[in-house]
């Protein structure tokens, strides 16, 4: 997932994507640790997905905060 597709979607839809991707990660450990998980790569995928989740809402967050301190 790119960080200009990620730009491209509305707030709300990143909030519940961050929370589905941790949710996929999480069974992903279980099943890793359980070694039921064909692809251990998917792992460190999705915790890279939702760093760049976060980011893009955290640049929208100190976005409407510059944007709300100027006016």
């Amino acid at each position: 997932m790119k960080a200009s597709e990620l730009r491209e979607r509305s707030t709300e839809d990143l909030v519940a994507l961050r929370d589905l991707t941790r949710r996929e990660m999480f069974q992903n450990r279980m099943k890793n640790h359980t070694n039921q998980l064909d692809d251990s790569s998917s792992i460190p995928k999705a915790r890279h997905d939702v760093a760049r989740i976060e980011t893009v809402l955290r640049e929208r967050a100190l976005k409407s905060v510059l944007s709300g301190s100027e006016s």
